[in-house]
C-alpha cells in the first residue's frame, strides 16, 4: 500500500447524485459544479504526481459511488469484488467489474453472503499479511471469505469501536493509514491495543493525528509512494507531524467531495497499480 502508486480508478461526482444526498447519509447536498472542480483537481494532483487515472462513471444516482476504495480490494491476483455492508452501496461491485476488466485488471473472485465487507476495512500490512476491521460495514464472516479469495494470505482481524453507531462510518482506515513499510498515520485514541502492539511488533512507527482533526480527517491519507502522502486541506497540525517524520505532503480541497461525504483521498481513489 505504500510503493509508488503508478495506476489508479476514480469516479467523479455525477449531477444525478446530488438528489440522493440524505439516503446516502451525506452530511449536506454537494453543489455539483464545485464537487466536479474539486475532484478535476484531485484527478490532476495524481496525474501530476506520475499516477495513471482510469475514469469510471458508474452507478449514476449514488453520491458514495465516488468512493471507489470501498467495493473492490485488489491483490496479486486481480479484483476481488467486495460486498459492502453498508445497503445501498451493494450494486457498486458488479457496476465496476467491466470497467476494472477494461483496464486491464482481471476480476479474480467476490465475496458472497453471509459475508459483508468493505474496502475501507481492509490494510495490506505487507505483501502477505491483510488487517481487516469487523465492526458495523464488515462483519466477522469477512475474515474466512478474504481468506478463500486470497489464498496463502493472513488476514489478521480486529474489532473496532462502536464511535458514533451504525449510521456514521467507522472504518479501519479511519483511524490508520500507512504511508511507508516502517511508518502509518494513526489516530491510537480508538486504536485497537493488539493493531498497536502488531505495529511496533513489525517495527512500524506511528505518526499520531491529534484528537482536534480526527474528525476532519486528518488520519486519512494516500500514500503516493514511500513517505509521499495526498491528504486533505485544513489539518494543519497532523501536516506539521509528518513532515517532521519525513513525509513530502500534498494536499487538495475538499469540501463537497470529501468532508460532506465523509471520505478522503483514500476513499476517493482505487490503487489497481504500485511498482
Amino acid at each position: 500500500m505504500t510503493a509508488p502508486l503508478l495506476r489508479v480508478l476514480v469516479r467523479p461526482p455525477l449531477a444525478e447524485d446530488v438528489e440522493h444526498w440524505r439516503e446516502y447519509g451525506w452530511r449536506a447536498a454537494p453543489d455539483h459544479p464545485a464537487a466536479a472542480v474539486e475532484h478535476e483537481v484531485l484527478c490532476g494532483i495524481l496525474e501530476d504526481a506520475g499516477v495513471s487515472v482510469v475514469v469510471s462513471r458508474h452507478d449514476p444516482g449514488n453520491p458514495d459511488a465516488i468512493y471507489v476504495y470501498d467495493p473492490v480490494l485488489v491483490g496479486r491476483s486481480g479484483a476481488v469484488l467486495l460486498r459492502p455492508g453498508k445497503e445501498t452501496r451493494r450494486r457498486e461491485p458488479a457496476a465496476l467489474a467491466s470497467v476494472l476488466e477494461d483496464a486491464g485488471v482481471p476480476v479474480a473472485g467476490a465475496i458472497a453472503a453471509p459475508a459483508a465487507v468493505e474496502g475501507g476495512d481492509t490494510v495490506w500490512l505487507d505483501e502477505t499479511t491483510l488487517l481487516v476491521g469487523i465492526g458495523y460495514r464488515t462483519n466477522s464472516a469477512a475474515v474466512d471469505a478474504l481468506g478463500a479469495a486470497f489464498p496463502g494470505i493472513d488476514v489478521l482481524p480486529f474489532d473496532l469501536p462502536h464511535w458514533n453507531g451504525p449510521g456514521q462510518v467507522m472504518h479501519l482506515m479511519s483511524f490508520l493509514s500507512p504511508l511507508d513499510r516502517d511508518l502509518a498515520l494513526v489516530y491510537p485514541r480508538v486504536a485497537p491495543v493488539r493493531l498497536l502492539e502488531l505495529l511496533a511488533e513489525r517495527g512500524v512507527s506511528v505518526v499520531e493525528v491529534p484528537d482536534a482533526e480526527f474528525e476532519t480527517q486528518g488520519c486519512n491519507a494516500l500514500a503516493l509512494g514511500p513517505r509521499r502522502a495526498l491528504a486533505l486541506d485544513g489539518n494543519p497540525e497532523t501536516r506539521r507531524r509528518l513532515e517532521r517524520a519525513g513525509v513530502d505532503v500534498a494536499v487538495y480541497r475538499g469540501d463537497e467531495i470529501s468532508r460532506k461525504g465523509d471520505g478522503g483521498p483514500t476513499c476517493l481513489t482505487r490503487p489497481l497499480l504500485r511498482a
